[in-house]
């Protein structure tokens, strides 16, 4: 599939991003992102996990333009640089469909490879800290190879992105393709789907229902969780820098799932109750999660900034505005 824009005169001398999921919650917030830098975004998505109202805003800018596109189909488009994002990154979602979640990931890169080296453009992969698995390196760098289970109920997602790693790089072996890749671990804010069944989100969401905060467990399980802003910062830094092997992009302060749900709830209504359930039988979820963030600060001077108690406190405002309460 071939597809021409015909580019306003205004926006002639505008970088052109192509920005694939970019109807979800990160790639939402990065076109936000550029379109304040007044850069010009293709958005192509399929919109099947991903949601137009994220970006309303922009509905009649000239700076953005939307697709509808299942990327495991290819597509030209004529751009300056690719971010790709798409694919579906919460477990209750790309469990739904795993055979789906591994072609939109594997055949997505693959056609989003091939379209950055005709191009011979710069192409940004969102890789995960789900390719480390339930790690047995504590806290997680970049040079760990992690331990991953490769039948389990989480596979088509952490081993698609594997595969997705590896085609980035043989892409820049074969063809010195100008790759960039980032680990991102588990981040929050603005435009999150309440359904999607992250652990913030869904804390929140009970919360604001005056419903009890479901634990999974006993809670102890830890993650360390980045405001969606900081990201976005660190993610173009990485695009813009001359780095091009994997890099992790998270907060590295640990904590319970306990904590969370202390937090939330009492910022929220401190009277609700915590219920604990137990984890599903089959259960493939790793029990610690926190990146080194070491080479991030060496190489790009990038370091979260925005504290957990503020970023909750945004995220609490906007699931106020947005979330359905019926």
């Amino acid at each position: 599939m071939k597809v021409n824009f015909k580019i306003h005169s205004n926006l002639l001398n505008m970088t052109i991003n192509l920005v694939t999921g970019g109807t979800g919650f990160l790639g939402s917030n990065l076109i936000e992102h550029l379109i304040n830098k007044n850069q010009k975004v293709i958005c192509l998505d399929n919109n099947i996990t991903g949601n137009i109202k994220n970006l309303r805003k922009w509905k009649n800018d000239k700076r953005l333009e939307i697709i509808e596109h299942d990327i495991v189909d290819p597509i030209f488009i004529n751009a300056d640089r690719i971010w790709h994002l798409a694919c579906p990154a919460s477990p209750k979602i790309y469990k739904l469909n795993p055979i789906k979640t591994a072609k939109t990931s594997f055949l997505g890169t693959l056609n989003m490879l091939e379209l950055a080296e005709k191009l011979k453009i710069k192409i940004f992969h969102a890789s995960t800290s789900e390719i480390y698995g339930n790690p047995r390196e504590h806290p997680q760098k970049e040079s760990y190879w992690g331990y991953v289970n490769p039948i389990g109920i989480r596979a088509c997602y952490n081993e698609s992105k594997r595969i997705s790693e590896t085609l980035c790089f043989d892409f820049k072996r074969m063809f010195n393709t100008n790759i960039r890749i980032a680990r991102i671990f588990n981040t929050y804010g603005p435009k999150m789907d309440q359904n999607d069944g992250r652990v913030i989100s869904n804390f929140i969401v009970q919360a604001l229902k005056s419903k009890p905060l479901k634990v999974y467990g006993n809670g102890n399980q830890t993650r360390s969780f980045c405001y969606v802003k900081d990201l976005i910062i660190g993610i173009n830094k990485l695009m813009e820098s001359n780095y091009y092997a994997p890099i992790n992009f998270g907060n590295p302060e640990e904590l319970t799932i306990n904590q969370i749900a202390q937090m939330i709830r009492d910022m929220i209504n401190p009277e609700l109750e915590v219920l604990y359930e137990p984890l599903p039988l089959e259960n493939d979820e790793p029990e610690r999660r926190m990146p080194d963030i070491k080479l991030a600060k060496k190489i790009l001077d990038w370091k979260p900034t925005i504290s957990i108690k503020d970023g909750l406190s945004k995220t609490i405002n906007w699931f106020r505005k947005n979330i359905d309460f019926e």
